[in-house]
C-alpha cells in the first residue's frame, strides 16, 4: 500500500511537478504520450503522480499515460483523439531534436506538446534552460495555433516561465511572437499570466495578425464584378463572391491583418488520376492560397481537400418556375366535388331514375284500368327514366310530362336539387381555371410534368448536372435539360427568367439572384405563384480554408462573430434579394384548350363510341338481311 503513496512535493522530481503543475491548465488532457529517455524511476513517479490527478475545479481526472522511444514511429498521425493527446518531451534525450523537427503538421495541429531540458548544463539556471537558449523552437514550424509549452528561466528576474511561442509563416524572415503562459513555482505550481481563473483559450489569446498578409481566392466568373466588389452595381452577378469578399475583409480587419486576392474562374474540379484539384481548391492545397475567398458547397470528395469552417451565404440553388393553371396538370372536371359528394350524386341520379320510373308505370298502369289514354307518356323503361334524370343534371330539362301528383314532386324535386348541384358545379370550375396548380412539389413532380426545364449557364450547375447519378435527378437531365440534337438547356441568366415569366419553364438558378431580377422585371400579378423545387440535396455554401490550417481556428471564430453581431446577415441582406411578395393579386386567365382538353377528350370518346355503334348496326342489319329471309322467319 505504501507504494502507492504519491511522493511527497519536496521529494518530486522537478520535471514530474512541472508536468504535473501544468496538466492541471490543460483542458481535455486525457492521454498522456511520454517520448524521452528517462530512468524506470522518474517513469513511475510521473505515472503515479499524473495518472490521477485534479483539475482546477477539484474533480478526480484519470489519464491514460503512454511511455515510447524518442522515434517518430510513435507520434500520434492518425489518432482520432489527437485533441486529447499531451506529448512530453526532453531536449536532453538523443533525438528529441530530430524528432520534433519530423512532427511537422503536428506541431500546430490539435496536438499539445510539453517541451522539459532536464540536465544542468552550462548556462542554465536552477535545471532550466535561459530562455533565450531554444535555437531549435524556432527553427520549427510553429505557427499560430501551436500549443508548444515549454520551461525556461528569466535570466533577470530568475523566475521559472511556462513559455509559447508562434510564427504566421513558415518563412525565415517571419519573426516568433514570444508568449508567457505561466510562472512556475515548485511548491506552488503553474500561475497563469491571465486576468481570469481560467487561461483564454490559443485561438482567442492570438487575434493579433500584426498586419500579416493572408492570402484568398477569388472565384469570379464575370470580368465586370472586380470594378464593382465594393458597391451594389448589378449585384445579381457573382453575388455568392461579392458577399464573401466583404466577409473576408471584415475577418481580416478583425484580425488586425490584411488581406490579397487571386482571381480564379471556378471552384475546382478533381483530377481521379492525380487527385488534385484546379480552380479555388487548387490554390488552397497548393499552399497558394489561406483562405477560401468564396464559399463552396459542402461535398464529400472536398471534406479531404480543405477544411470548412462556417456557412456564410444564405442562398440555394433551385428550379424556379411561375405555377401553371390547375387544368394544366389535373382535370378540373372532376376537382369540383369531394368523392363522396360524386357517389351521393350518381346513387341519387339513379334511385330518382328508378323512382320515376315506378311513378310512370303506376301512372300507365292505373290509366288503363280507368279507361284513360295518355300518349303524351312514352317511357317504356329505366334506360329512359335514367337519361331524363340525367339530362336533368345537366340542366336540359325533362322530355317527361308527368301527370299525377306524384310523379310531378318527383320531377321538381329533381330539378330543384340539380340546379343546387350544378351551379355549385359551375361556379366551381370556373374558379379552379383561374387557380394555380401546387402539384409540382418535387424532383419526381417535375420530371412526370409538362413543364420545360433549364438551367443558369454557371460551371456548378453544369458539373453537378452532367455528373449526377441518382436516378430522378440523371432522367431530369437527360429527359428535360439534354436535347436530341445534343444541345442542353445552360441559358444566361436573364434569358431563363424571361423564359419563367412566360409560364410553364424551370430554370435552376441561385435563388437570391434570381429573384433580384423577378422583382425588377415582372409585374405584379406575376409575382404571384412562384415556386421553387431544389435540385441539389446540399446544404448552405460553406467559407473553406486549407487542409489543417494553423489560421483555422482565428478565421472560424471570427466569421462566426461576422454572424451572432448581424454583419454576414447585413451583407446577405444587402447583395441578396428575397423572395418577392405577390400585392397585386392573379389578373384573369383566358380559358384555352388546355382547360377544356379532358371534355375535347370526352366528346372525342363519344364520337368513336357512336360512330362505332352505328357501323355495328349497319353490319348487324345488312347481316341479318341476308340471312333471314323477307317475311323475317325460318322456314324448314
Amino acid at each position: 500500500m505504501s507504494q502507492n503513496i504519491p511522493p511527497s512535493p519536496a521529494k518530486l522530481d522537478r520535471r514530474v511537478a512541472a508536468v504535473r503543475d501544468l496538466l492541471v491548465h490543460l483542458d481535455r488532457s486525457r492521454q498522456l504520450l511520454v517520448l524521452t529517455c528517462w530512468s524506470p524511476t522518474v517513469r513511475y513517479a510521473l505515472w503515479q503522480t499524473v495518472g490521477q490527478t485534479k483539475d482546477r475545479a477539484g474533480n478526480s481526472t484519470a489519464r491514460f499515460i503512454r511511455f515510447a522511444a524518442v522515434d517518430k514511429r510513435h507520434l500520434p498521425w492518425h489518432d482520432r483523439n489527437q485533441h486529447q493527446i499531451v506529448i512530453v518531451v526532453d531536449l536532453s534525450c538523443p533525438g528529441t531534436n530530430l524528432l520534433l523537427e519530423s512532427a511537422h503538421q503536428l506541431l500546430y495541429y490539435r496536438v499539445r506538446w510539453v517541451v522539459l531540458q532536464s540536465t544542468l548544463e552550462e548556462g542554465t539556471i536552477n535545471g532550466w534552460k535561459c530562455c533565450t537558449e531554444y535555437p531549435l523552437l524556432d527553427r520549427l514550424p510553429l505557427l499560430i495555433s501551436n500549443e508548444l509549452f515549454y520551461y525556461c528561466t528569466d535570466h533577470t528576474t530568475g523566475r521559472h516561465l511556462v513559455r509559447q511561442q508562434y510564427r504566421l509563416s513558415t518563412g525565415n524572415t517571419q519573426k516568433p511572437v514570444y508568449e508567457t503562459f505561466g510562472v512556475w513555482e515548485p511548491h506552488s505550481g503553474v500561475r497563469v499570466k491571465s486576468s481570469t481563473v481560467r487561461p483564454p483559450v490559443t485561438s482567442v489569446r492570438r487575434q493579433n495578425f500584426q498586419q500579416f498578409q493572408l492570402r484568398a481566392s477569388l472565384v469570379i466568373l464575370h470580368n465586370e464584378t472586380l470594378n464593382h466588389l465594393d458597391d451594389l452595381h448589378d449585384k445579381h452577378i457573382d453575388t455568392i463572391s461579392r458577399v464573401n469578399y466583404l466577409l473576408t475583409k471584415s475577418v481580416a480587419y478583425a484580425l488586425n491583418a490584411t488581406v490579397r486576392f487571386s482571381i480564379v474562374d471556378t471552384w475546382g474540379y478533381r483530377d481521379p488520376q492525380s487527385d488534385r484539384y484546379n480552380g479555388m481548391i487548387g490554390e488552397l492545397q497548393s499552399d497558394l492560397a489561406d483562405l477560401g475567398g468564396t464559399s463552396m458547397f459542402f461535398t464529400q470528395d472536398r471534406i479531404m481537400a480543405v477544411d470548412f469552417l462556417s456557412m456564410t451565404a444564405s442562398t440555394r440553388a433551385s428550379f424556379v418556375f411561375r405555377a401553371p393553371k390547375l387544368s394544366f396538370t389535373d382535370n378540373v372536371f372532376v376537382l369540383p366535388f369531394d368523392q363522396y359528394v360524386w357517389y351521393c350524386t350518381v346513387s341519387f341520379i339513379l334511385l330518382s331514375g328508378l323512382l320515376l320510373l315506378v311513378v310512370l308505370r303506376t301512372e300507365r298502369r292505373y290509366n288503363v284500368s280507368s279507361g284513360v289514354d295518355n300518349n303524351t307518356n312514352t317511357v317504356t323503361g329505366f334506360s329512359d327514366t335514367l337519361l331524363n334524370v340525367f339530362g336533368t343534371t345537366c340542366q336540359q330539362g325533362s322530355f317527361i310530362e308527368p301527370k299525377t301528383a306524384p310523379s310531378r314532386c318527383l320531377i321538381l324535386l329533381c330539378l330543384v336539387v340539380l340546379m343546387f348541384l350544378y351551379a355549385s358545379y359551375s361556379a366551381n370550375i370556373v374558379a379552379l381555371i383561374q387557380s394555380p396548380s401546387t402539384k409540382i412539389q418535387t424532383l419526381e413532380d417535375l420530371l412526370a410534368s409538362r413543364l420545360k426545364t433549364g438551367a443558369e449557364d454557371t460551371v456548378y450547375n453544369q458539373y453537378y448536372f452532367r455528373h449526377e447519378t441518382e436516378p430522378i435527378r440523371k432522367a431530369l437531365y437527360e429527359r428535360k435539360m439534354r436535347n436530341k440534337d445534343g444541345t442542353e438547356n445552360f441559358l444566361p441568366l436573364a434569358q431563363g427568367v424571361e423564359l419563367i415569366r412566360q409560364g410553364h419553364y424551370a430554370f435552376h438558378v441561385e435563388k437570391g439572384v434570381c429573384y433580384k431580377l423577378i422583382s425588377e422585371t415582372f409585374q405584379e400579378e406575376e409575382k404571384c405563384g412562384l415556386q421553387e423545387v431544389e435540385y441539389l440535396k446540399v446544404i448552405e455554401p460553406y467559407y473553406a480554408v486549407q487542409k489543417n490550417s494553423s489560421f483555422r481556428e482565428p478565421v472560424r471564430i471570427n466569421l462566426f462573430k461576422l454572424r451572432e453581431f448581424g454583419i454576414q446577415g447585413r451583407e446577405n441582406t444587402l447583395l441578396y434579394t428575397k423572395k418577392p411578395r405577390c400585392v397585386g393579386g392573379s389578373s384573369f386567365i383566358p380559358v384555352s384548350i388546355v382547360d377544356v382538353w379532358p371534355a375535347l377528350v370526352t366528346l372525342g370518346w363519344g364520337y368513336f363510341l357512336t360512330i362505332t355503334m352505328l357501323i355495328g348496326e349497319q353490319l348487324w342489319v345488312r347481316v341479318r338481311d341476308r340471312v333471314l329471309p323477307a317475311d323475317g322467319y325460318f322456314h324448314q
